[in-house]
């Protein structure tokens, strides 16, 4: 079975890897995608987030990077992809996934599993990562 973990991994956390790190052990192959939103500029460049996962990743042998845009509704369906990995922290966590995964299952008929975040990085987020880096 073939699964993706998207997400804009800007930057990637600890809390990512863990998920990622645990759904390629549920699965035959995980891609790790990072979304890209044209609309939206990045705090670190698209190239650096693929370096980063992919060095970080890479004693995975079932785990790929991989970029897209568009829909990922429409990127699951174009690369026969089986299922959506979420990782979750909280309960405003999943009121925002939930709906994401209706429509994804809407659109192509993908289902969605939601890997609660370990206890040791539940409270690990982006944002709170790089407010802590802009006060060094």
């Amino acid at each position: 079975m073939r699964a993706i973990y998207p997400g804009s991994f800007d930057p990637a956390t600890e809390g990512h890897l863990d998920v990622a790190r645990r759904a390629a052990g549920l699965f035959d192959e995980l891609v790790v995608a990072i979304g890209i939103n044209p609309s939206k500029t990045g705090r670190f460049p698209v190239i650096d987030r693929v370096r980063v996962l992919t060095s970080a990743l890479r004693d995975l042998p079932n785990v790929s990077v991989a970029t897209f845009s568009g829909l990922l509704a429409t990127y699951c369906r174009n690369n026969e992809i089986d299922l959506i990995i979420r990782g979750i922290r909280n309960k405003e966590d999943l009121r925002h996934e939930v709906p994401m995964a209706h429509m994804n299952q809407h659109l192509s008929g993908i289902d969605s599993l939601f890997l609660p975040a370990s206890a040791e990085t539940v409270f690990i987020s982006s944002t709170v990562v790089m407010s802590t880096g802009d006060h060094k």
